[in-house]
């Protein structure tokens, strides 16, 4: 029998500098669906972050001396590491996340992929030839940026977290992450095992759980070059702010409040099975999920029953326990947050057409109709599994509402009308845009960032990532140096 590579819990106390460090301070990380006590973590302190950023700084530079395909070798290793361990894996990400089990093991197929694009890229070009004078070279090289601190949400934990350190270590970075302390397992101590597996040098990747003042600590630590942070606008805007004082290059990917258009000539049935799955996929705890379904006048009470019919029938549960499509929310304050969302909008006017309770952490699948802008469900992001009907009557109203927000990361347009569709979302403000598809899309090698309170015009993953975690470097080169007229 094969042994199970968690249930030594190494981080059991403790956190991960490269070795596994008791910590003077712990926490237990409990299990949303059950209320049970998971694991214990160590809890780092402001100190344990400088300390650890000391020691990545060190490790950066022995890594710059690791020969590119030596570094390929070792991604492939640690991608092969969680490839034999799927099943243990994804079933933890479910269990820490609330998540079904679907949703763990696409996290890790994702992992597994973003690490062998790694491998990839640390074996990539890293400098372009400039023109110049004859007799002289120019060149433009990228230069890892040195230490990258990496701060992920609880929603995709090891997604997440990986888009980040995967790259930034295979431009030649080191890493030191603060995960979540909902998720710390998913969100950092898997990727420690599949890296220490694989045999990468010590101290060039650690993991640190911690509070505000932990996160403070890697927006200030002197070695931290940049900061990739991924959360909400409220914690972004610190971070932002930390990092500008420090003056520290920052990338920030935060909430969204996302129009999901459905025009008159879209099938309904297709058009309901977008809207739950963008509205409802993992709690609707998602940044892309469709915070607003703009339908038009002529289809939407016709779709709005389609829609009520498939959130009555989705199974809410333990996501491991059983063929489940909702698990539970992460916590009672977001549950909170959730219904009072839902009971200020019912108050204020929109239709509760299924949904709007609870059991324990368990939100029912919720659609509200007759949602208008000034409801709370229409300029929030919700962060739950609510589905918030908005009838509209022309396109230019359609795309008025869906810019109406702070916000801006992703739309999307649904009609058999691709022309039309594509004209009205090139007029939307936001990041990603999807024509004949939902909100709630990423592929690990597109490029993935949003305007406006859902981030500062920075984006992660795929082209992204050479230009993120690298600086330019501008190289010249004559035979022998030549006297200037002075």
């Amino acid at each position: 029998m094969t042994k199970s590579v968690l249930e030594s819990k190494k981080w059991s106390g403790r956190f991960f500098t490269g070795d596994w460090v008791t910590a003077a301070s712990k926490q237990n990380v409990m299990e949303p669906a059950t209320g049970g006590v998971l694991s214990e973590v160590g809890i780092a302190s402001a100190d344990d972050i400088y300390a650890a950023c000391q020691c990545a700084d060190a490790a950066h530079k022995e890594w710059a001396k690791v020969p590119p395909r030596d570094k390929s070798t070792l991604f492939h290793k640690a991608a092969a590491f969680v490839q034999e361990n799927f099943d243990e894996l994804a079933l933890y990400v479910a269990r820490e996340t609330g998540g079904i089990i679907p949703k763990g093991q696409h996290e890790v197929k994702e992992a597994i992929l973003i690490l062998q694009l790694a491998a990839n890229m640390a074996l990539e070009s890293n400098g372009i030839i400039l023109p110049t004078v004859p007799g002289k070279t120019s060149s433009a090289i990228r230069k890892p940026i040195g230490v990258i601190g990496v701060i992920s949400p609880f929603n995709f934990p090891l997604i997440l977290s990986i888009r980040s350190i995967a790259p930034a270590l295979a431009t030649g970075n080191a890493v030191v992450t603060k995960p979540d302390l909902q998720t710390p397992v998913t969100g950092g101590f898997i990727l420690a095992l599949a890296l220490e597996a694989a045999g990468f040098p010590k101290g060039l990747f650690q993991v640190l759980p911690g509070s505000v003042e932990a996160g403070e600590a890697l927006c200030s630590a002197p070695e931290i070059g940049m900061v990739a942070f991924t959360g909400s606008t409220a914690a972004g805007r610190k971070v932002g702010e930390a990092c500008g004082r420090n003056l520290k290059k920052v990338s920030l990917e935060l909430g969204g409040k996302n129009s999901l258009i459905i025009l008159e000539d879209a099938d309904l049935e297709v058009a309901a099975s977008n809207i739950a799955w963008g509205a409802y996929f993992h709690q609707g705890q998602i940044c892309m999920a469709s915070g607003r379904v703009l339908v038009q006048e002529s289809i939407a009470e016709a779709l709005t029953a389609k829609v009520v019919e498939k959130a009555r029938h989705m199974p809410v549960g333990d996501p491991v326990s059983g063929q489940v499509a909702l698990g539970p929310l992460i916590n009672q304050r977001q549950l909170e947050k959730v219904h009072g969302i839902v009971q200020d909008t019912v108050a204020a006017g929109a239709r509760l057409e299924a949904g709007g309770t609870h059991e324990g952490l368990f939100y029912a699948p919720t659609v509200l109709s007759n949602v208008k802008p000034g409801m709370r469900s229409f300029d929030e992001e919700v962060f739950g599994p609510v589905a918030n009907i908005v009838t509209f009557k022309h396109d230019s109203e359609a795309v008025a509402m869906a810019n109406d927000t702070e916000y801006g990361l992703s739309g999307a347009v649904i009609s058999n009308d691709v022309a039309r569709a594509q004209n009205i979302g090139s007029q939307l403000h936001v990041g990603l845009l999807h024509i004949n598809d939902q909100t709630v899309n990423d592929e690990c090698t597109n490029p993935f960032g949003g305007c406006g309170a859902s981030g500062n015009g920075s984006a992660v993953c795929g082209p992204a990532d050479w230009e993120l975690y690298t600086h330019w470097q501008w190289v010249t080169v004559k035979q022998s140096a030549t006297p200037y007229p002075f």
